[in-house]
């Protein structure tokens, strides 16, 4: 009985735990239920709040920017995202399709004057590259926009060829321009000539002016990268009808990669060496005052221009020419050397070429590597008698005979005796105009040029045919010798380089001028189509053509230029 009982009560003992165990089990999921609830809750809660805030910060931002652009548009807003295409062009004008023009035209914005963009390009937040432009016509395709040059290479400093860049332009009013520093990439750009025209030619193609662009300068066969450090008053400006002043400043690098176009500043007396490799320049120049030249042109004085090489078989060339011609060639230059070895060129009273300015000196490498000094020297002309002199008559007050041998004009008391030597040592060179006396045993390295009839030493021929009668190629199409070729291109080569009246950059002549009066003037084609650009006239301000400035000053405010 007790047995039983016990039994009993151990089971009502268990299933009150295993009710109290469920009981406990049963709260326990419903706190945690409840947890989850106000957890999920409280998470929809707040992902409603960050919408709601995302959809405030948005609409911020979309007002924010649509202020911003009305304030810089002037009122007008115009932003689009078209895809990139490039074509040939100068400055940073661009295309965009027809539909612009419209919707620029219905908000007004013809009236406020030249159009201004800024481009950005598009998915490339890591390297988000801005810059701004003009605009040069509405004719591209629709959903896209034309770059030239200048601003695709802003824009793109590396860029996939297979990726379609993508640009967004916005419109934008910028303020006028008052100063620009510009820092070029290397050596050389301070001897280009008249540095202000140069820089007013190439900024006339360009509307803008953006901090950190790249300017491109080509002037003859060189060309420079000018960067763009600072801009007043703005970090963006326009560059039209308005006065800039600009600042060059030096490289702060220089390239470590061989430079032919930089010119090495030559002082008077004192010698710079340098090595030049086969086919290759090194360049410098050297300033001829007023001063120096009027005692050249009295004949008191002249100027060298000496080069001497090492003896190892190498050998140069020398080449000199006046500025705005910086690098003179084969085909360009005003003055030559082509001896073999060591060269010297006298510039004298006999230069009518000759005046004050900056002079260049190329030295060419001919064969092989040369080692070298060069040096510019002015000297005290010496007059006595020069070695090798043609043979000619002289008259005296003394009784005298020519010799029947080297024809000079010998006392008649020692003709016999001096004929007797003279036919045993000396003999004189009959090739027509020549008649130079040498000693026999110097005759047989005394020879004359088969073309030219120069006369030369044997080491000298081969040199002489290479450099002056073998066939050279303009770029015209004309093939001519040397001589021949360097009158070509400094007078009649459509394609040789001048310096501008008008603009004062080097460029191509191109054909005679089409007006006959300015082909009267001495005008080539680039200068007739350049002057007839107009310019304020600085006394009564009305506008002119460039090329007839002078005669209006002349006949209007009776001034000579």
């Amino acid at each position: 009985m007790d047995f039983e009982l016990r039994s009993a009560k151990e089971k009502l003992e268990r299933e009150q735990r295993e009710r109290k165990q469920r009981a406990k089990l049963k709260l326990e999921r419903e706190k945690k239920s409840k947890e989850a609830a106000i957890k999920q809750r409280e998470a929809i809660e707040a992902a409603q709040r960050a919408r709601r805030l995302d959809a405030i910060e948005a609409q911020t931002k979309a007002d924010q920017h649509m202020q911003e652009s009305l304030v810089s548009g002037d009122g007008i807003v115009f932003e689009r995202v078209f895809q990139a295409v490039s074509f040939q062009g100068n400055g940073d004008k661009i295309k965009l399709p027809p539909s612009c023009f419209t919707e620029l035209s219905d908000q007004g914005a013809f009236d406020k004057g030249p159009l201004y963009f800024e481009l950005s390009v598009v998915g490339h937040s890591d390297n988000k590259k801005t810059t701004h432009s003009g605009v040069l016509e509405f004719t591209a395709e629709d959903g896209t926009v034309g770059l030239p040059p200048h601003v695709w290479s802003n824009l793109f400093s590396t860029h996939d060829p297979m990726d379609v860049p993508l640009v967004e332009i916005r419109y934008i009013r910028l303020p006028k321009g008052s100063y620009a520093k510009l820092q070029p990439d290397n050596l050389g750009f301070s001897d280009l000539p008249n540095h202000k025209a140069i820089l007013e030619t190439i900024l006339r193609q360009h509307a803008t002016l953006s901090l950190d662009d790249v300017l491109l300068v080509n002037y003859g066969q060189v060309s420079y990268k000018l960067q763009v450090l600072e801009l007043r008053p703005a970090t963006s400006i326009s560059v039209l009808e308005t006065d800039i002043e600009v600042d060059i400043v030096s490289p702060d690098i220089v390239s470590d990669q061989p430079n032919q176009h930089v010119l090495k500043l030559l002082q008077y007396g004192k010698s710079e060496s340098g090595t030049v490799e086969e086919g290759r320049y090194d360049y410098y120049k050297f300033v001829i005052d007023e001063a120096t030249v009027e005692k050249v042109m009295a004949g008191s004085v002249k100027v060298i221009v000496k080069v001497d090489v090492e003896k190892d078989g190498a050998d140069t060339d020398l080449y000199v020419s006046k500025h705005p011609v910086l690098f003179p060639s084969l085909h360009q230059h005003e003055w030559s050397s082509h001896d073999v070895g060591s060269k010297t060129l006298i510039l004298g009273s006999k230069e009518r070429a000759l005046n004050s300015g900056t002079y260049s000196i190329g030295v060419y490498g001919f064969k092989g590597t040369v080692k070298y000094q060069v040096s510019v020297l002015v000297q005290e002309s010496i007059d006595g008698a020069k070695v090798g002199e043609r043979a000619v008559s002289s008259s005296s007050d003394v009784d005298t005979v020519e010799c029947r041998n080297c024809k000079h004009s010998i006392p008649s008391r020692s003709i016999a005796l001096h004929e007797v030597y003279c036919s045993r040592h000396n003999v004189v060179c009959n090739h027509h105009g020549c008649g130079i006396v040498l000693r026999v045993e110097e005759a047989k390295n005394h020879l004359h040029c088969e073309k030219c009839g120069k006369a030369l030493q044997p080491t000298e021929m081969e040199k002489h045919l290479k450099v002056f009668h073998e066939p050279l190629t303009c770029g015209c199409g004309i093939v001519l010798e040397k001589e021949q070729m360097v009158q070509h291109q400094g007078r009649d080569c459509p394609l040789r380089l001048i310096a501008c009246r008008f603009c004062g950059d080097m460029v191509e002549a191109g054909n005679s001028a089409a007006d006959t009066r300015d082909r009267m003037r001495g005008m080539s084609e680039h200068e007739s189509n350049c002057g007839s650009r107009t310019a304020p006239c600085d006394s009564c301000g009305r506008s002119v053509m460039l090329k007839d400035m002078d005669i209006h000053q002349i006949a209007v405010h009776g001034k000579s230029s």
